[in-house]
């Protein structure tokens, strides 16, 4: 049996979320052809997310043909399913619930989330339908929903309409005469009727018609909005909370009680006005990040200044930044020196200093691999000096670009909550309403009138309605998801956010995460006989080959070692080619015709060659005794030495792990492929539980799985080397988001910053919004439990109206705490 792995962005043409509902669809297509036996998502060990791997037997079908069958599959559904994501403005949870019943009616629509943000997720099959059909009932439903961000398969892009507002419609998401405010106030004008009519009815002796009118004019402004969700859900073939309070006042005018159905409406319609007003403002914290980026940028073409809009700005321009300027674009410094206030992309309260890179070409080449001191994204703040940046990505690609679709997104990934509160209302209501039904026969048990036990079922109804309930979970889950991306951390959606809260355990990747990620060479310990230059010449020019943190570091620090001990060795350096990578072990190259070695003892155990000798096995002991990581070097079949490397502990993670105790976390262990005595240090020295070392990138994958099955657990890593283990785990944490597509998209938490200082807020901010749900569940349900019996024990409808709704107001402004929660 053999595998094959692909790319999802190979097979679609586009950049798909792994999550997609096209990759179980292509999958499932795969399966059907014979010879293939199984075909899942996968990572590869590099932590490229995203690949689909493919196991064949290569008797029955040829690699090619699987590749080939895995494109055609790709470029059926590529061809045949759009995934779209509108924004606008927000709204209530019921009017979105309404939006969203009418989407999954539609032909050819097959899946449709709306958020109270006014985001609306949707996929559909457009042999059914198109994008012209959904965005012209999405404009006839919402009045204002506006482009964010289209997303279709068959498109290879991410493109943003740059309509203007009146074109795309810019009424309240329930529009109207007096635009985004028509709700508001037709609530108060049927607040204002109701006094008045009461008033003339209580102090007066006017016709009585005259307090009718007025009674029946306030059912008009309070029940309009009302009334068309609650018929929108009904030909979607829903009955929901609306429904309820349509039949109560319609059963309390039936009654004659028109004051107290028009005070129940007022009191409904307020609250949706309320509610709205609410959820806009946490709309408002997410959209506030959409305008840290300037409109225009002063670039230099041809040898002139100029300023042009940011979205004609093109990858290579050089912009230039005066003090006290917005950075433009994501990009590079390559002149002047300065410092930038990065917290509103990355939360880092202190501005980091900017210097120039030292090679223009070899930084655009891999411009990812950048250390912090060089890079500069799009929305920060320059302090100082003025700046030269070259530009590395389009503006629809930067990263402020990408938080931005990212927390949108957020919007609609449903929580475990949110699902259990949707499943109540599809059982609770109809409940209800079979209650009531019963009621009305009280009549033939008790010696009472009709019209009592009317009035009595209709004030049930109204106890009964689960309107809390329905905005309790997705508030806090927007507010918390706000307050996050305000925080520099990037939340993927309320499955994430309470899962996090709910975790005591977290793992932790040890290089680059609770070290400093910039290991340096400490230790040159020759074997009997050979020169310290030899030793290093040999291993720069095979390490200069590698991209690892610790090629990297050994090449720095040699040079420097060299050109200290003898300038012109610099100049011997000899060439080396043919790099391979065994994973977990080491590397080999060929230098001189001769293969060379460099990795871990383990290494040399499995390639062909003589045995690490004991003189040289006793330099790695006494080496790793100190904490030290060690490579071994061998060319042909002469043992070089050891090179012992140390990456110390960054200065927060101590603190950190102090804090996270302080938060309620009880067991927090590092997983690192170092050896296990290092892994120790590390770990004592940073405060940490226990250590495990020695791990094969698989083995992270299965110490995590393991960690999982006793109870669940974060992973805290990179996001790049560590994405299988943050993949098996309940929430993958990855820390340096800022500028990486890999982290952003591999992660379910993103902290934009490459500081674990900010660990602490996430989790702080996950318990407070976990803590916040169950809250409102038990003010919404508890006031449901206090309301219905006592309505069945002769509860007037205008208490428990004013009760009813009192409630969800309290519910959505406890959620919006969260906006102002501080660790």
């Amino acid at each position: 049996m053999e595998k094959l792995k692909l790319e999802i962005r190979l097979l679609f043409g586009s950049e798909i979320d792994s999550a997609d509902a096209c990759i179980e669809r292509m999958i499932s297509l795969l399966k059907t052809k014979s010879g293939i036996e199984s075909a899942h998502l996968s990572v590869s060990p590099t932590g490229q997310p995203g690949t689909v791997c493919i196991h064949f037997d290569p008797a029955v079908v040829s690699a090619s043909e699987v590749r080939d069958a895995a494109l055609k599959s790709g470029a059926s559904l590529d061809a045949t399913y759009v995934h779209l994501l509108r924004t606008g403005q927000a709204m209530h949870a019921r009017r979105a619930s309404a939006i969203e019943a009418n989407l999954g009616r539609v032909g050819g629509v097959l899946e449709a989330v709306v958020s109270p943000d006014g985001t609306i997720r949707l996929e559909f099959d457009r042999r059914q339908t198109d994008e012209a059909t959904i965005d012209q009932l999405l404009r006839s439903w919402t009045k204002g929903t506006e482009e964010l961000k289209q997303h279709s398969h068959s498109s290879g892009a991410n493109t943003t309409d740059h309509r203007s507002q009146d074109e795309m419609g810019h009424d309240h998401a329930h529009g109207g005469v007096f635009g985004e405010k028509t709700e508001l106030i037709f609530a108060i004008l049927c607040g204002i009727l109701l006094l008045i009519g009461w008033l003339i009815e209580t102090f007066t002796n006017l016709n009585e018609w005259i307090p009718l009118g007025l009674y029946i004019s306030a059912y008009a402004f309070g029940g309009y909005y009302t009334v068309a969700e609650a018929f929108a859900k009904i030909l979607a073939g829903k009955f929901e909370i609306d429904f309820l309070m349509i039949v109560a006042a319609a059963g309390a005018g039936a009654l004659g009680a028109w004051a107290e159905g028009a005070l129940l409406l007022f009191l409904f319609s307020i609250g949706h006005a309320l509610e709205g007003y609410a959820m806009g403002r946490a709309k408002r914290a997410i959209e506030a990040l959409s305008e840290l980026a300037p409109k225009t940028a002063r670039v230099r073409r041809n040898g002139t200044e100029q300023e042009i809009a940011v979205d004609d700005l093109i990858v290579g321009d050089i912009v230039i930044i005066k003090p006290d300027e917005r950075v433009p674009a994501d990009g590079f410094v390559i002149a002047g020196e300065s410092s930038i206030n990065q917290a509103p992309i990355t939360g880092e309260s202190v501005p980091v200093d900017k210097r120039p890179v030292d090679d223009i070409d070899a930084a655009a080449s891999d411009s990812d691999s950048l250390p912090p001191e060089h890079r500069a994204f799009a929305g920060t703040i320059n302090q100082s000096g003025s700046l030269e940046v070259q530009v590395t990505k389009l503006t629809s690609e930067n990263t402020l670009a990408r938080v931005l679709t990212m927390v949108s997104e957020a919007e609609t990934r449903v929580s475990p909550t949110q699902k259990f509160t949707k499943q109540f209302e599809r059982y609770f209501v109809p409940t209800v309403i079979a209650g009531v039904v019963l009621l009305l026969f009280a009549p033939l048990v008790l010696e009472e009138k009709f019209s009592q036990s009317f009035y009595r079922a209709m004030a049930v109804l109204v106890a009964s309605s689960p309107c809390a309930l329905a905005i309790a979970t997705p508030s806090a889950v927007l507010s918390g998801v706000a307050r996050a991306a305000r925080g520099g951390i990037l939340i993927k959606g309320g499955g994430p956010l309470e899962s996090l809260g709910s975790l005591d355990a977290i793992a932790f990747d040890k290089t680059g995460t609770l070290t400093e990620g910039e290991p340096k060479v400490t230790d040159i310990r020759t074997a009997e006989g050979i020169d310290e230059s030899e030793l290093l010449r040999i291993v720069v020019a095979v390490e200069d080959l590698s991209k690892h943190p610790l090629a990297k570091a050994v090449v720095r620090d040699g040079k420097r070692r060299l050109r200290d001990r003898e300038p012109r060795s610099l100049a011997e350096i000899p060439v080396a080619t043919d790099l391979k990578s065994i994973t977990g072990r080491g590397i080999q190259a060929t230098v001189g015709g001769e293969v060379v070695h460099i990795g871990k003892d383990d290494l040399f155990n499995e390639v062909d060659g003589p045995k690490v000798p004991d003189s040289v096995r006793e330099i790695v002991e006494s080496l790793e005794e100190n904490g030290r990581t060690t490579m071994i070097v061998r060319r042909g079949d002469r043992y070089l030495g050891v090179v012992g490397l140390m990456d110390t502990p960054r200065e927060a993670s101590k603190r950190t792990i102090a804090r996270l105790r302080e938060l309620g976390i009880k067991r927090m262990i590092m997983i690192s492929g170092d050896n296990q005595k290092v892994a120790d240090a590390v770990a004592k020295e940073v405060g940490l539980d226990e250590a495990r070392g020695d791990l094969m990138p698989a083995d992270k994958v299965n110490e995590i799985k393991r960690l999982q099955s006793e109870g669940g657990v974060a992973m805290v890593g990179d996001g790049v080397n560590d994405a299988p283990a943050m993949a098996s785990a309940s929430v993958g944490i990855a820390m340096g988001a800022a500028g990486s597509d890999v982290a952003l998209e591999t992660a379910d938490v993103a902290l934009m910053a490459d500081n674990l200082d900010h660990l602490p807020l996430a989790i702080g901010l996950s318990r407070a919004t976990r803590r916040i749900i169950r809250q409102n569940l038990w003010i919404s349900l508890g006031m449901v439990v206090f309301l219905v019996p006592a309505t069945i024990l002769g509860l007037n409808i205008g208490p428990a109206v004013a009760l009813h709704e009192g409630s969800t107001l309290v519910v959505v402004f406890n959620a919006l705490r969260l906006l102002a929660y501080r660790e």
